[in-house]
């Protein structure tokens, strides 16, 4: 088949929040919405998304928290527990796809190094012919240049690529670059998007 689907990882592939692994470290609400606030927030985090190393990253956080340097190594240690269950019925079609002969990748901003150990855990991973990772390639969405790698390595693009992703401004990237592109919302809908697509 010559459509092939490309699929986000955090909150379209798996549930991904902070909050799932600091809870389990910080069991004062006040005190876990400010860490989240303020010292692992988002925003910090999507720096090694766009390519800055932990090894930068981690140094200059707890200079800044001297006295949070436990729960700043685990964010490093454990990530993999912010990406702490698969979605639920995604992984369902992902195996469909596959079993049609669908062609599959993935496009996600996710850190090169906090991938890697991520992607050893998820079997799920071995049935993608490419994931193009932002941290890898530093280069995040939605700039067009990350799309343009998939198009290349998929040797695909427009509309032969069908995208699912949760941000609506990584959707409108791609749908600039004429890809059949779809705000991921639950898998019930991915399912209706990709029959009307001929995919399923």
């Amino acid at each position: 088949m010559d459509k092939a689907v490309v699929f986000d990882v955090g909150r379209v592939l798996f549930h991904w929040q902070l909050r799932a692994l600091f809870e389990k470290l910080i069991e004062d609400r006040e005190e876990l919405d400010w860490f989240l606030a303020n010292v692992v927030t988002e925003e910090w985090h999507f720096q090694h998304d766009r390519g800055v190393p932990l090894a930068q990253m981690l140094p200059e956080r707890l200079a800044k928290y001297p006295d949070q340097a436990l729960r700043i190594a685990a964010y490093a240690a454990r990530f993999n527990e912010t990406c702490y269950a698969p979605m639920e019925g995604v992984h369902e079609l992902v195996g469909r796809l596959h079993g049609r002969g669908v062609p599959l990748f993935c496009l996600t901003n996710y850190g090169d190094e906090l991938f890697a150990q991520f992607r050893a855990s998820e079997p799920i991973f071995d049935l993608f012919e490419d994931i193009i990772v932002s941290g890898t390639e530093r280069i995040a969405k939605p700039d067009p240049r990350i799309y343009e790698i998939v198009e290349k390595r998929s040797g695909r693009d427009g509309a032969a690529l069908f995208f699912t992703d949760d941000n609506p401004t990584n959707v409108e990237a791609a749908k600039a670059r004429d890809w059949d592109a779809h705000l991921f919302t639950n898998a019930g809908a991915l399912e209706a998007q990709l029959t009307a697509a001929g995919l399923l």
